[in-house]
């Protein structure tokens, strides 16, 4: 971890990372006071919800594109310019005058992130090669996650004093811009070259495009059922009567911490559990998670099934993005990350749109129980399915 810290391109990297976290958690305390604020909008509570993951459907949009722009001119022009549009759209929320404005503000979010983050993992895949990239995904899920813990529970502190000011916490991106500048290297996109497991050409077919697609359809699903502890799990604390916004940011605040420490360990088990091995188990502690979710009622056990969440989750998700980066042809990690980045934000918009219709039909405790089953259903999955070749399985993971 300190060699990690002493690369100023590592350091960038995870800095530039750290950013995602605030996309649209951040703002779940303040969620039933932007509400309330706005109580007299037409649909407000849908579109109060939608607040969360309106960045994620731009991303959606605009991810795969991001990503061949990236590969074809570069990946730092995109880092720095989505960093800096990240933060003045992010903090627009302090000044805008209605619903609607907000809810514009957050999908121009949503085109700072696709630039962000496809030209980020392009990078990773670019500077990391074998053992050193999986470490490295899982100290950028882990530092990711640890700034989420940070950010999410100043955000419902800061919710409690005034519900916009959660919306100055992505002026952070511009305190950052100065160093990535400085470290983010001025490297050519590079070349297909032939590699194990790839057709290695220019083609836009054969074994990896495969694996990579079956990849996106697992990070959708999964960020479908992740979301539900942002957008729904405030609303459930506030009808069995924990609704200050203080509550809602720790329980929240909860999951990136918990993904952070399982984070850690997520080289060594990618190392013997192999790729698919490690995310079935992750999806099998999110399944536990649930489950412990739909009983609880006190914040302490609220916490602990939230953190059972966060746990799997921190092994889920750098799991999926490492063996993206494995499967693609180098000068085609950039289409990869953004094919990744289009499922993982797609799967965050569609959740409240989903949710929202089961929560009101058979209830919170339901509908958490149902998606521990999907999650088991998962488990299984992604055991059986998620095939990459053993021996360069067990090279690109140490």
């Amino acid at each position: 971890m300190m060699e990690l810290l002493r690369d100023r391109q590592a350091l960038a990297l995870l800095l530039a990372a750290s950013l995602t976290i605030l996309s649209n958690a951040t703002i779940s305390p303040a969620l039933p006071g932007i509400e309330a604020w706005f109580a007299g909008t037409p649909d407000a509570a849908l579109l109060t919800r939608l607040l969360v993951t309106a960045p994620s459907l731009t991303v959606a949009l605009i991810a795969p594109f991001a990503g061949m722009a990236v590969d074809r001119y570069g990946r730092r022009p995109f880092l720095l310019a989505g960093v800096a549009l990240f933060a003045l759209s992010g903090s627009a929320g302090l000044i805008v005058p209605d619903l609607y404005m907000l809810l514009a503000s957050r999908l121009l979010l949503g085109l700072a992130l696709a630039m962000l983050m496809t030209a980020q993992a392009a990078l990773v895949g670019d500077l990391f090669e074998g053992a050193a990239r999986g470490r490295f995904m899982g100290f950028q899920m882990a530092a990711t996650n640890f700034g989420g813990f940070v950010f999410v529970a100043l955000a419902g502190w800061l919710a409690g004093v005034n519900v916009f000011w959660v919306f100055a916490l992505y002026g952070v991106g511009l305190l950052y811009l100065p160093f990535l500048w400085r470290a983010i290297p001025a490297t050519r996109p590079p070349r297909d070259t032939p590699a194990a497991g790839t057709d290695g050409g220019e083609g836009g077919s054969g074994p990896w495009v495969l694996q990579l697609s079956f990849l996106v359809f697992l990070a959708g699903v999964t960020f479908v059922l992740f979301y539900v502890v942002p957008t729904q799990v405030p609303f459930h604390l506030a009808r069995i009567g924990h609704g200050e916004p203080a509550a809602a940011g720790i329980v929240v605040a909860t999951v990136p911490l918990a993904a952070g420490c399982a984070a850690f360990a997520f080289g060594a088990l990618r190392r013997r559990m192999g790729p698919g091995g490690t995310p079935a188990l992750g999806f099998t502690v999110m399944g536990a998670g649930f489950l412990l979710l739909s009983a609880a009622l006190s914040l302490p056990v609220i916490a602990a099934a939230v953190a059972l969440v966060g746990c799997g989750f921190g092994l889920v998700l750098p799991g999926f993005i490492a063996a993206a980066l494995d499967v693609a042809p180098p000068a085609r990690r950039g289409l990869a990350s953004g094919a990744l980045t289009t499922s993982i934000f797609l799967g965050q918009f569609i959740s409240p749109l989903a949710m929202q219709p089961a929560v009101e039909a058979i209830g919170y405790v339901d509908a958490f129980r149902v998606a521990a089953l999907v999650l088991a259903a998962l488990s299984v999955t992604v055991l059986v399915g998620l095939r990459l070749p053993r021996e360069r399985a067990l090279h690109q993971a140490g």
